[in-house]
Order: structure tokens, then C-alpha cells, then sequence
């Protein structure tokens, strides 16, 4: 009798094996989720973000379809956010800042804390979200966020060698970036960065900040010239990928677990390639006939101290909101200490 047990409980559990084996091509149709990207389709972030969808098809065994929308073609950029949590797309993909104060706590990831890496900025903002758990993005399931590396001064037609240099200057700009630009004495022209090319390329700004990796990856190493490499006062900027939330409960609690195991692995693949793509721009930039410039040691504590204000402001903003704002920013500090 006993052996007879054993024998059906063996059974049972190789039919288990099997059942759980399958259950990804147990159902007849597969859950379609749309994915909007603002990055262009051959930009190595935007390749990232598709590389991830066809990557959920294959271990789901293509139970779950994703359409991916990238390049602005479902939700603008500075849409796409409110896109995700009213439903236009299940998931996006674009930059926190583009929405304006609604985001503060992981907003203090973009102050200019002098980053110097992609994969530093990328571990900073995951490290801050992970600790904080801020209720600003409640409104959807959090995929993952990634940060890119050093953002730098560049200009079109006239070097800025120093301070004095950004005065007179319009350079576009966004969120803290913005700040930075006025900081060190340049005026500001806040706009999204698919529109950057064509501000630059018409005279409508004399200059923009940004990573490395913008002159290949938007190819604006075709319209600036100079570089000035001012690294003690880099920010960096935020990128999120969330997904609708009524989406995500309405998902198999086992594609559930594929996209999290997924998530965990891309966050690093974003780190790397945002650093991969500084040096392909920074040569894309020299290729062009382009030109950097380094700061010496002076020179680039003078922009650091520029910018110092610029962080112990938004610290006080964020105590005036009921957040300890020095805790957050300490702790930003701290993390990126320990990556850099």
C-alpha cells in the first residue's frame, strides 16, 4: 500500500513538472501589451528597451506579445508617463524630469553631484528608489529606472573655457540640467531632447547640455563643436520604465516573475550602455572635427561650488514638502561615493 503511495506521488509530481513546464503555451491567446519609447529606434537605449520585450516573448514562450512603439510614434515624450497611468501604452519609457514636480524625491538623483558614469548614476537611482520607496510613483508598477552618465557643457560656435564663458549663452536644456545652465551663468531654453538637433542646428540655442553618448545617439555631434569637460558639476538624468498598474495586477502571477527577473537584469545593461555610448560619442564628436576641453583643478572647483547651491535648495524644498531632504541627498552622496 505504502509503495502504491509513492508510486502515485511520483506521478503527481511529473505531471506538476510537466504542467509548470507548459503553462506558458497553455493559452490559446497571448496577453498584448503595448511599450512607448521616446529614444529613436536606432539609439542603443531604445535597442535595450526592444531587446527586453523579445526577451519577455521568449521566456514566456511567447504567452505575452509586445508591440513596441518607439521614437514618439504612441505617447510624446513628456506624455508618456500620464500615457502608462491613464492607458495610452502598458508600458513606457522616457525621463522623469519631463514631468515637472512630480517626482521629487527621485528627481534629487539628477542634482549635479558630479557623476562620472552611467553605470554609478544607474546603481545611484535604483539604490534610491529600493531605500526610499517614494509614493510618487504608486501610480504605476516600476519596471526599473536607469541614469545616464556625466552631463557635460556643449556649445556650436564658441568654446567656454571657463565660467565667464556661459554668459550670453542659451542652452537647451531640462529640469536640473536647466538649473546647472544658470548656475554658471548661461540662460536656459527648456525643451525636450528630440528637439535639441534642430534647436542647435537653427540658431535657436547656442549650446545644450547633455551625456556623451547625445552626439551619436541623436547625432548632435553634427551641429556643436566644443566640449567642456565639467565633470566636478555633471549631473545626470533619470529614466524610467513603468507599466500601467491595472495591467500589471491583471498579469499570471508566474509572468509576473519573468518580467521582475528580466527587470534585474536589464538594470545593469543600461548602465553599461550608457557608458559603452559616451566613448562612441565622444569619438563620434572628434570624428566631426570637434574639440574637448578639460578644467584644472581650480577651474572646476569653482563649478562645483557654482552648483553646490543648487543642491542645498532643492534639499530645503524637499523638507518643505514633509521629506527629510537632507537624508535624501546624503544618502545620494553617499551611494554614489561608493560606486564612483
Amino acid at each position: 500500500m505504502t509503495s502504491m503511495k509513492g508510486k502515485w506521488l511520483f506521478v503527481w509530481a511529473f505531471v506538476a513538472c510537466i504542467m509548470i513546464g507548459t503553462v506558458f503555451s497553455a493559452s490559446a491567446e497571448p496577453i498584448k501589451l503595448t511599450y512607448s519609447c521616446f529614444f529613436p529606434p536606432s539609439h542603443v537605449q531604445s535597442i535595450l528597451a526592444e531587446q527586453w520585450c523579445r526577451e519577455i516573448e521568449k521566456r514566456t514562450n511567447n504567452a505575452v506579445k509586445i508591440d513596441y512603439f518607439p521614437g514618439q510614434t504612441l505617447t510624446k515624450a513628456n506624455q508618456c508617463y500620464d500615457g502608462v497611468v491613464e492607458g495610452m501604452s502598458d508600458i513606457g519609457f522616457s525621463v522623469l524630469a519631463y514631468t515637472p514636480g512630480r517626482f521629487p524625491v527621485m528627481l534629487a538623483v539628477d542634482l549635479p553631484m558630479g557623476y562620472t558614469s552611467g553605470v554609478a548614476a544607474t546603481k545611484v537611482i535604483n539604490e534610491v528608489y529600493e531605500h526610499f520607496k517614494p509614493k510618487e510613483l504608486n501610480d504605476t508598477q516600476v519596471m526599473y529606472l536607469h541614469a545616464h552618465g556625466p552631463g557635460l557643457v556643449f556649445t556650436k560656435s564658441k568654446p567656454v573655457l571657463k565660467m565667464e564663458d556661459m554668459t550670453g549663452l542659451k542652452f537647451r536644456s531640462h529640469g536640473t540640467s536647466a538649473e546647472v545652465v544658470k548656475a554658471l551663468g548661461g540662460t536656459p531654453v527648456a525643451k525636450p531632447m528630440p528637439e535639441t538637433y534642430e534647436m542647435l542646428q537653427k540658431g535657436v540655442v547656442d549650446g545644450a547640455v547633455y551625456p556623451l553618448e547625445s552626439n551619436k545617439g541623436w547625432k548632435l555631434g553634427e551641429v556643436v563643436r566644443y566640449c567642456t569637460a565639467n565633470f566636478s558639476s555633471a549631473y545626470t538624468t533619470s529614466f524610467f520604465v513603468v507599466m500601467n498598474k491595472d495591467k500589471w495586477k491583471s498579469l499570471p502571477p508566474n509572468v509576473q516573475q519573468v518580467i521582475q527577473t528580466v527587470n534585474a537584469e536589464w538594470i545593469p545593461k543600461h548602465g553599461d550602455a550608457w557608458d559603452n555610448s559616451d566613448m562612441i560619442g565622444l569619438k563620434y564628436l572628434l570624428d566631426q572635427g570637434g574639440q574637448i576641453f578639460g578644467q584644472d583643478s581650480k577651474e572646476a572647483a569653482r563649478w562645483k561650488a557654482a552648483v553646490t547651491p543648487i543642491i542645498d535648495a532643492y534639499a530645503k524644498e524637499l523638507t518643505a514638502k514633509g521629506i527629510n531632504g537632507k537624508e535624501v541627498v546624503d544618502f545620494i552622496a553617499a551611494a554614489l561615493k561608493k560606486y564612483q
